[in-house]
Parts: C-alpha cells; sequence; structure tokens
C-alpha cells in the first residue's frame, strides 16, 4: 500500500489529496521561481475514490502572459499524473483569457505552439531556459550575500567550489537550477559562473556579476510581493495548500 493512501473498493490505493499538494509543491511559476502552491495559484485540489484528480488553478490577473500560464498549467498536469494511484487528471486555468486553448492544449498533449497559432514550436523551452537563468542570478546571490556580511573578500569568491559553502535551502536551490541547466553543480563546481555559458566568473566581470545577481534577485521578489498583492485583491481566500497569504 502507498504509504498514507487509503483503499478504494477495487483494492486500489486511493492518493490522498497531500500527496497531490507535495506534487504540486515542485512545480514553480516560471518568472517568481517559487512554487505555485506558496503563491496562492492552487484554487483547489481534489480526488475522487477512484483516483481522478481534479485541480483548479488562478492567477493574479486576466491578462496574464500566456506562455507563462501554459507552462504552469502543463507542469502541473503532469506532476498530478505521475502520482501513484491517479488514474486521470484534470488541470483546469480559470478566469484567464486565454483559459480556452491553454486547458484544451494541455489536455490533449497538443503543445503552446499547436494551442496558440503562429507561435515557434521552441518558444517554451527556450523561455523556460531564460527564467531558469535568471533564477541561477538570482540564487548566487542569495548564497553570496551571506559570505559577504561575513567577511569574505568578493575576489575570494572567484576561487571558491559549492562544496566550500555552508549548507542552506539557498544553496540547494541554486545547485538544483543550475542542474535544470545542464549547468555543473558539483561540489569541485564554481560558486560564480555565467549561467549563459557556464564559464567561470573571471575577476574583470566579478563586480557586473555580483550586481546583476543583485538586481535580478531583487526584481523576482517585488514581482513576487506585486503578484501576492493583486492575487489578494483578486479573490481574497488562500490558495490550496497555501501555509500564507
Amino acid at each position: 500500500m502507498t504509504p498514507g493512501g487509503v483503499p478504494g473498493g477495487s483494492g486500489r490505493v486511493e492518493p490522498p489529496r497531500t500527496m497531490l499538494l507535495q506534487a504540486l509543491e515542485t512545480v514553480r511559476d516560471p518568472e517568481l521561481d517559487e512554487p505555485i502552491t506558496s503563491l496562492g495559484f492552487v484554487a483547489s485540489c481534489t480526488v475522487s475514490p477512484d483516483g481522478k484528480a481534479r485541480v483548479r488553478l488562478r492567477l493574479p490577473t486576466y491578462f496574464c502572459a500566456p506562455n507563462f500560464a501554459y507552462l504552469m498549467v502543463a507542469d502541473a498536469y503532469d506532476a498530478v499524473s505521475a502520482v501513484p494511484g491517479v488514474v486521470s487528471a484534470e488541470v483546469v486555468l480559470e478566469d484567464h483569457f486565454a483559459s480556452d486553448p491553454i486547458n484544451g492544449g494541455v489536455a490533449a498533449g497538443a503543445g503552446f505552439a499547436r494551442s496558440f497559432d503562429g507561435e515557434a514550436a521552441g518558444e517554451l523551452e527556450q523561455l523556460r531556459a531564460d527564467f531558469l537563468r535568471k533564477a541561477v542570478l538570482a540564487g548566487t546571490d542569495q548564497v553570496c550575500r551571506p559570505l559577504l556580511a561575513a567577511g569574505h573578500d568578493p575576489a575570494a569568491l572567484l576561487a571558491m567550489r559549492l562544496g566550500e559553502v555552508p549548507p542552506s535551502p539557498a544553496l540547494d536551490r541554486l545547485r538544483q537550477r543550475r542542474a535544470g541547466l545542464g549547468l555543473p553543480a558539483g561540489d569541485d563546481d564554481p560558486l560564480l559562473l555565467d549561467p549563459a555559458t557556464g564559464a567561470p566568473v573571471g575577476a574583470d566581470a566579478l563586480p557586473l556579476h555580483l550586481r546583476r545577481a543583485h538586481l535580478t534577485r531583487v526584481s523576482i521578489e517585488a514581482n513576487s510581493g506585486i503578484c501576492r498583492g493583486m492575487l489578494r485583491h483578486r479573490y481574497g481566500t488562500p490558495g490550496a495548500g497555501q501555509t500564507a497569504v
């Protein structure tokens, strides 16, 4: 029996709702690099005794970019479908101007280009990679700021390896984002590298690299705050699995 599961009438295990929410926690808003659960984007999440999962998603505005929205819905569908015991998944984006093509395209596995005529087939993966590179920059600032505050000279960061950085959730996230881009993320790999090329950052490029990392983090965090505020204003209720509003 799957841990925490509930036997169904046929002896099959029904996945508990908590397993669906845990799966949805792995789905990130591509621009904000935060789980859609913590952002409040999951309006509801249910599973029937026969293993049919139903998820309703929402966004801060009616006109949020459709490519971002498609990525979120498609990733949520894949995550929920992979939960043991789920026999079918229905993931629907509500209250959005492009809900119909997004929901229909994800359900049919049609892809973004077929759902939106005139869009390039590789656009979504390029978009995902662009946002991952921004997440790597923001994560670099999150990891480097405590080091600099502790007295490390900025130039010393050039020689530092990931395995030499004190363990932290921020370091774990940075490793994950780098791995998602196929960039070096092992203990012996440099802390500072160019997220576009994977090359180590040189001394001449260090000030600009640290400044870009800082500005990227501040921008992402500011956008996150704006989105949270707009979502609260639009709906006024916390999302499923959201611990704070």
